[in-house]
């Protein structure tokens, strides 16, 4: 038998219809054979242990020194005073963080919970302060 004729007489026939349902419109048999993510949220879970955070730093002495120096400034002073700062910021999710450079007005010092308070309600911690420098009063 001839390849071509092997199947003649039903190629040209329309599909089975079922009695019962209605046929299936292309969009949804599509979906039927979609990807799927097996391990939800397993992608989420990469991508957060792939995120880098930095280590602690320490603070040399004289670091320190300077640092206290210019908080001591500050707390005598009865205006806002303008500083740079950088600092380390604790990550929520995972050990280490990150050092944030900060340029602001502090308000005042509060020495019973050791931090900073910036004219913009922003506070640091004192305990996490790595470089401070005051701008010089215009």
């Amino acid at each position: 038998m001839n390849r071509k004729n092997l199947y003649s007489d039903i190629i040209n026939l329309e599909p089975p219809q079922s009695m019962r349902s209605k046929r299936m419109p292309p969009y949804e048999r599509a979906a039927q054979f979609a990807p799927f993510a097996a391990l939800s949220g397993f992608g989420s879970q990469i991508s957060e242990k792939a995120r880098l955070t930095d280590c602690r730093p320490a603070v040399c002495d004289e670091d320190a020194l300077i640092i206290n120096e210019n908080i001591r400034a500050l707390i005598d002073s009865d205006t806002p005073v303008s500083v740079s700062l950088t600092y380390f910021v604790p990550d929520k999710r995972k050990s280490g963080g990150a050092l944030v450079k900060k340029t602001g007005k502090v308000r005042r010092v509060d020495t019973v919970f050791r931090r900073l308070i910036f004219t913009d309600r922003t506070e640091v911690a004192i305990d996490d302060i790595f470089s401070l420098d005051i701008f010089a009063q215009s």
